[in-house]
């Protein structure tokens, strides 16, 4: 069951869920394979730091990078979990906790599994709520 925490963040509770909405969009859109999906979870001009598997501007290049690095692998699982919306300096920020399970295209092969969270500045904009800057902080890589 995922678990969403409001602190002071002064939206209204449809901007919270739609907040919530695009978080979980974007794991699901990696698991379905669904590019169109994953590039509208984020602004065109948005930063985002991965740390060791990269930094990327702009939807497209995410977007790209996704889709590679999920070619040769099988079925995967995103859970994002524990999300915390709240304003800062009139920033909507949001901290989600990710667990990805990520199987091997063939029998057999390793099984991987990525455990961290993001730590995320939204904005609005005239699609909706959009991720406009994000970092990974990785807590199990295996």
């Amino acid at each position: 069951m995922n678990e969403i925490t409001f602190v002071g963040s002064g939206l209204s509770a449809q901007d919270e869920r739609a907040i919530s909405a695009i978080l979980v969009a974007y794991g699901t859109s990696i698991d379905q394979r669904d590019w169109k999906r994953l590039r509208a979870c984020f602004s065109e001009d948005c930063e985002a730091d991965y740390g060791d598997f990269g930094k990327w501007q702009g939807s497209a290049a995410i977007v790209a990078y996704m889709k590679q690095a999920h070619a040769d692998v099988g079925a995967t699982l995103h859970r994002m979990t524990n999300i915390e919306i709240r304003t800062e300096k009139q920033q909507i920020r949001v901290r989600t906790y990710v667990d990805a399970l990520i199987m091997p295209m063939n029998e057999g092969g390793p099984v991987r599994r990525g455990i961290g969270y993001y730590d995320d500045q939204l904005v609005r904009t005239g699609g909706g709520w959009r991720i406009a800057r994000r970092l990974f902080t990785p807590v199990l890589i295996d």
